[in-house]
């Protein structure tokens, strides 16, 4: 038997359909609640330990001093690299080699240039191992290193001993974890800085050395 409503009923039942239209939207499906819980998730992996704003995953220097300047790989860079006379150098080696590769042989001899162009330059080079290097076999692996490099600029370049000195550092330096092949390969290696002896780097590798690297 069909219902009859009056105005009043009809109005009753309007009301109600358009309430429970609006309660309906406002409940969330389980997937959207799974889909913001995985955003929070990506969030906080996405971290950056030591606060330099280059992220963790990408980060070849991840433990940075607070207030340090860093290039795009998060390791810190030389204000005073602006001035004309200073000059970076980064050699890597194979594990358990001092070989100096052909490519670094090359960035050496841009070094030279530069050290015989301004006459009061002098060179800092700094030799490290990863800890996989360490033995009583391989003990003289950072002052192999650094010979190479010091040996090539004096034999082919002519350049004075007494402008370059050379520190061993050990595996007291590493600027990336160990806990990977990456991260060793980064460690395997020799710093090198051209610079004035009157120019004080913002991060300066001299003050580095002076604590924690033998000179020899």
């Amino acid at each position: 038997m069909p219902i009859k409503l009056n105005c009043y009923g009809v109005l009753l039942l309007t009301a109600f359909t358009t309430l429970a239209g609006c309660q309906t939207t406002a409940i969330l499906s389980s997937s959207d609640i799974i889909q913001n819980e995985n955003t929070t998730t990506m969030k906080a992996e996405d971290t950056d330990s030591d606060g330099d704003r280059v992220l963790d995953q990408i980060d070849h220097c991840p433990r940075t001093p607070e207030n340090v300047a860093v290039n795009e790989l998060g390791c810190p860079i030389l204000y005073e690299l602006i001035d004309k006379t200073a000059m970076e150098l980064r050699v890597f080696f194979k594990k358990d080699s001092s070989e100096l590769l052909p490519k670094y042989q090359l960035e050496l001899d841009k070094v030279a240039d530069q050290i015989k162009k301004y006459d009061d330059t002098t060179m800092q080079i700094e030799a490290h191992i990863s800890e996989d290097e360490m033995g009583q076999a391989l003990n003289t692996l950072p002052k192999n290193r650094a010979t190479m490099v010091k040996n090539y600029l004096i034999l082919k370049h002519d350049i004075e001993s007494s402008r370059l000195s050379t520190f061993d550092c050990g595996v007291r330096a590493p600027i990336a974890p160990s806990d990977t092949e990456e991260g060793k390969t980064f460690n395997r290696r020799v710093y090198g800085l051209v610079k004035e002896p009157k120019v004080n780097a913002y991060y300066n590798p001299a003050d580095l050395a002076s604590k924690i690297c033998v000179e020899f």
